[in-house]
């Protein structure tokens, strides 16, 4: 068998939908040298509402009203939470109706569509929950979608896999819902999105100033502590802009998370990805801090990272430029099995895999010599040309389902079999 014929690709796509949209905060001001000796610009826009006769406003608030409680479940509330928000920066008078406060919070709120772009870079994990013992294994999915500004956010669907061809991905609800900051703790920021109806209404769009231009590449694990108990745990890139850098998403549950910086010398790259469990009593990570070579990261600590060494170099012409993983290892009879990525020409990625020691997961015991899934010819255009990535998979039954991510724009799924996947890999 040849590596291309492993994976089999599904007719199953998930596209960019501009009609889905988060309310999110609006700022504004003048520029620097225009903005001496005047009143705020925000503060001139409230003044300007408030100076309309009392009538007007109400039709304002009928106007926007309709639009905003078709689209968005909590507007009001929404728009309440945004006045109180902005209400001590502005001279405003006092007992304002609600009226008054809804149409301020929407002056200085604005719809996003999260996903108008691109929805790419998917993970997939069982839920929680979920009985692995079951014929069709019910998961959870991430999604990088990208929006105007090329910001970047992290939204969720679930679904159902039977181990064989047939993958059911529930419909994604209409409504957008994007967390709000409840409190810091032990260095964990508690976010709550607990107005979401469905885990596909869930928005992690940037709340935090390190995430100021995106979240990016979720890399989602379900981990098992050592007394037992499972949880979601997740590995981002957060970019404000100008610094990338690791951060961690743990799920206490589907409508509240808890997110934090990684701390340590490997932890300002991209590309993290937690192993499932803990081995010889550390916390083991994956990542790519040279931008080159696979690293492997140990750990008494989840959230510090200082120590890592180099497992796998490029070797192959499809990863000449660049090697990193696809998404946590996932635990087989033979050891760890890891879904990697190669960048080669024209900086194209394509999608390889290794198999690391189980003891010791820095001894890697094979690997893919050609590529599994690469961008074929009616692939190569997209958001971001020539590139197949993934930010994950899902084991059931010896069977291996693998969502990817084509052109950076959209992602499609691809199911295969753990032995034959094994037969095309060659002794590192």
């Amino acid at each position: 068998m040849n590596a291309a014929d492993v994976f089999s690709t599904l007719s199953i796509e998930l596209k960019p939908d501009p009609s889905r949209t988060v309310i999110r905060p609006f700022s504004f001001a003048y520029p620097e040298p225009f903005g001496k000796d005047r009143p705020k610009r925000m503060q001139q826009v409230a003044d300007r509402l408030l100076s309309l006769d009392k009538p007007m406003r109400e039709r304002m608030r009928m106007l926007l009203q309709r639009p905003m409680h078709e689209r968005h479940r909590n507007a009001d509330a929404t728009f309440l939470r945004r006045f109180a928000d902005v209400a001590g920066d502005l001279k405003l008078p006092p007992n304002l109706d609600e009226t008054d406060r809804l149409l301020i919070g929407a002056y200085f709120s604005q719809e996003y569509a999260f996903e108008s772009a691109a929805l790419f870079n998917p993970s997939i994990i069982p839920l929680p929950d979920a009985d692995e013992n079951d014929d069709s294994l019910a998961f959870l999915l991430s999604l990088r979608g990208i929006g105007e500004g090329h910001i970047s956010s992290v939204t969720f669907r679930t679904g159902t896999w039977d181990a064989g061809d047939q993958v059911i991905v529930h419909p994604a609800s209409q409504q957008g819902v994007p967390p709000r900051i409840d409190k810091e703790e032990a260095g964990w920021i508690r976010l709550l999105c607990d107005e979401s109806d469905d885990v596909s209404e869930t928005v992690l769009f940037p709340v935090l100033p390190s995430q100021r231009s995106g979240i990016e590449d979720l890399r989602m694990v379900r981990f098992t502590d050592d007394d037992g108990n499972r949880s979601v745990i997740g590995t981002y890139t957060a970019f404000d802009g100008v610094t990338a850098r690791q951060e961690m998403l743990r799920g206490v549950d589907m409508r509240t998370v808890e997110m934090r910086a990684l701390t340590g010398a490997m932890s300002g790259y991209k590309g993290m990805a937690l192993f499932p469990r803990k081995i010889g009593g550390q916390f083991v990570m994956l990542g790519r801090q040279d931008n080159e070579n696979i690293w492997l990261l140990r750990s008494d600590r989840l959230e510090h990272w200082d120590d890592g060494v180099r497992i796998l170099a490029p070797k192959y012409p499809w990863e000449f430029v660049q090697m990193g993983n696809c998404g946590s290892p996932i635990e087989i009879d033979e050891g760890w099995l890891v879904f990697t990525h190669g960048v080669g020409l024209v900086r194209g990625y394509c999608v390889g895999a290794c198999l690391l020691d189980k003891a010791d997961p820095s001894r890697v015991l094979a690997r893919t010599p050609s590529p599994l899934l690469f961008p074929s010819a009616e692939q190569r255009g997209g958001y971001v040309p020539n590139v197949t990535y993934s930010c994950g998979a899902l084991l059931h039954r010896r069977r291996i389902l693998l969502p990817y991510a084509i052109g950076d724009e959209y992602s499609a799924f691809a199911v295969g079999n753990v032995d034959d996947l094994l037969s095309v890999m060659v002794a590192a």
